[in-house]
């Protein structure tokens, strides 16, 4: 599997796209708020630029796309105003895989602008310019000390590539606690090498000091395998074992297919951040989210004739979601014929284990600054 080539979110805005299914990813920006605040304040304590480079990396598309944009270009025209400075003009880059939908970014770009000039007096906002850049971030693709801030949620636990030597993970399409030691060893050095290459190449293209704020899906645990972050895989892979039973995919192709990601825990991101050494650690903190964002089940009425209804509900927004994010990936192995069908059955086992466990996301945020 060509990662580069396969990975992104479904496009457009039908009922499967990434667009109409990453409520959860919003609400995680909305957990990270005050510490990107924090980042920008912090960052024009020091200078006040009259360019400003920002950059969102894995910014994807749809509703959150220009989300963080917005909120830091706001933020920093508020504090010109307080300190009485002039206002930059905003360089923005936005950057995902070639295969992400540029198209509907572009498309979306002048109602941004124009509701971003609503908020303004007169509604003259600040002089804004966009570019789309369509590269793998394990690489360079900035020029040289041309950003002040970059931010990137939900991107980094995903590898350059499925780690070399995991064919034996076998009935497994991630981590899991029947995972041979060898692939669990695999998918982290893989990890290191990939965040790495990541921060180097980053703190390369950041100006001294400059700040960086980074999300990514993770773990508490020590335990690599473990529940917190791989069961969500764990069950799409029940859903092919099913199906591998019944002869609808082939033993071989359920035995070769694996998920390029890794979902590091906060210890593992804090040591390849000291290991490297472009950066300090300003703030490294865990979240949690539930896995249904739409709803956490705090309003189920248990007295209900119709229990199953929230779960039932909970599990299709889960599946769509999940659908949204790994559609491309199955398609790109196992054909578009299967489709439907192991979605339909993921639904199923998604509606049983909801209602009889607590699931949720963990959320790995950290907040660097680039050292002089």
């Amino acid at each position: 599997m060509k990662v580069a080539q396969v990975l992104h979110m479904n496009g457009g805005i039908g009922e499967t796209s990434y667009a109409n299914n990453s409520i959860l990813q919003k609400k995680v920006l909305s957990l990270t708020k005050e510490m990107r605040d924090e980042a920008i304040k912090n960052l024009c304590c020091i200078t006040f630029p009259k360019r400003l480079g920002i950059a969102d990396l894995g910014c994807s598309s749809g509703p959150n796309t220009l989300f963080v944009i917005s909120e830091v270009i706001k933020l920093v025209e508020k504090l010109c105003k307080e300190q009485n400075h002039e206002s930059p003009e905003y360089q923005v880059f936005l950057n995902d895989l070639p295969g992400n939908d540029f198209n509907n970014i572009f498309k979306s770009l002048d109602k941004f602008k124009e509701k971003l000039n609503d908020e303004f007096e007169g509604g003259n906002g600040p002089a804004c310019f966009f570019n789309g850049v369509p590269s793998s971030f394990y690489g360079r693709i900035f020029p040289t000390k041309s950003l002040h801030f970059i931010h990137s949620s939900y991107s980094l636990q995903w590898l350059s590539q499925v780690p070399k030597g995991v064919e034996n993970n076998k009935g497994n399409i991630y981590m899991a606690n029947t995972s041979p030691e060898n692939v669990l060893k695999a998918y982290y050095e893989q990890f290191q090498r990939d965040f790495s290459l990541f921060l180097k190449c980053r703190a390369e293209e950041l100006v001294e000091r400059g700040r960086m704020v980074l999300t990514i899906l993770g773990r508490k645990s020590d335990h690599k395998y473990s529940k917190e972050c791989c069961y969500i895989w764990e069950l799409l892979a029940v859903a092919l074992n099913e199906m591998v039973l019944e002869g609808i995919i082939m033993e071989e192709q359920m035995d070769t297919f694996n998920i390029p990601q890794y979902t590091p825990s906060p210890s593992e991101v804090r040591l390849e951040v000291l290991r490297e050494g472009s950066f300090t650690i300003d703030c490294l903190e865990v979240t949690t989210v539930h896995w249904n964002a739409y709803d956490d089940f705090n309003d189920v009425d248990f007295e209900s004739d119709d229990l199953s209804k929230p779960f039932i509900d909970g599990a299709y927004n889960v599946t769509n979601c999940m659908r949204a994010v790994a559609e491309p990936l199955l398609v790109s192995h196992f054909g578009e014929a299967i489709i439907e069908e192991v979605f339909g059955r993921y639904l199923e086992i998604l509606v049983d284990r909801m209602s009889k466990e607590q699931t949720e996301f963990i959320n790995v945020s950290i907040s660097m600054t680039k050292k002089v």
